[in-house]
């Protein structure tokens, strides 16, 4: 049986040895030698590198554990346990010099998130959480807000990038929101945004577009600290990304409503 609070150090490690090699690389960074995989998705060698570090590090701590990873690392069919990661969420802000960017490390267990770390590189904060341990802030205990409503929360949202046959129903959504709640943010890092709402800054985060990589280890921080994570129909098994809403429960029927409003099929 895997012992998951001592093994969320030694993924805490693994991030910090990563950040410290993307750290280093941002110094000076030259944002030509990034590449396109597709419409406004980049990727570069530090993305690369970083994944082969991950990788690397964390293969060891599991006996065949199986890979999920942005940058083509996958083994994870028919395993147990699959590591699923994203070596930089938040490529373009790094690209650009910007924050926030950050490394996100999950571990499924039969398809079901058990332990997260994000790592937000740019701020040194480490977002951590194991099934039934709580979620954790640089060693701090975290939970969600107690705001009740909408019209009392701030809302973290991210602008598709590629596919935009959703967008008019998209922009209908943010424009409500953006008039009936505290404001609305758009940081690039969709694993820090669900963070944020773990540790309270944000009542809301809500995309559609994303994957699993992008989810995985903020999806179990969000719940060990009192949050709920679905899709827009309420489902909150298997999660792939495709739709995402998270939140804390008191407005988590208020904000599944109005993105149903908008954005329903």
């Amino acid at each position: 049986m895997i012992e998951l609070n001592s093994l969320v150090r030694d993924i805490e490690k693994a991030a910090l040895e990563t950040a410290a090699f993307i750290s280093g690389e941002a110094r000076g960074f030259d944002i030509t030698v990034s590449e396109s995989k597709g419409i406004n998705n980049f990727v570069s060698y530090v993305d690369r590198k970083a994944e082969d570090m991950l990788v690397s590090r964390l293969a060891p701590l599991i006996e065949n554990a199986g890979f999920l990873a942005e940058e083509g690392t996958e083994s994870g069919k028919g395993r147990k346990y699959v590591w699923v990661i994203d070596p930089l969420d938040g490529t373009t802000n790094f690209l650009h010099g910007l924050a926030p960017y950050a490394i996100s490390i999950g571990l499924l267990e039969d398809e079901e998130p058990v332990a997260g770390v994000v790592y937000v590189v740019t701020s040194g904060e480490m977002f951590s959480a194991w099934k039934n341990g709580g979620a954790w802030l640089n060693g701090e205990r975290i939970r969600v807000s107690a705001a009740g409503r909408v019209a009392d929360s701030l809302i973290a949202t991210g602008f598709p990038y590629s596919d935009f046959s959703r967008m008019d129903d998209y922009m209908k959504c943010l424009t409500h929101l953006w008039k009936y709640s505290h404001g609305i943010r758009r940081l690039g890092s969709a694993a820090t945004d669900i963070a944020y709402v773990a540790c309270g800054r944000f009542e809301i985060f809500y995309e559609y577009g994303l994957h699993p990589w992008d989810i995985a280890a903020a999806t179990i921080i969000l719940r060990e600290a009192g949050g709920v994570i679905s899709d827009f129909s309420g489902n909150e098994k298997r999660l792939s990304g495709r739709e995402i809403v998270a939140s804390n429960p008191a407005v988590y029927s208020e904000i599944v409503e109005i993105l149903n409003t908008f954005m329903g099929s």
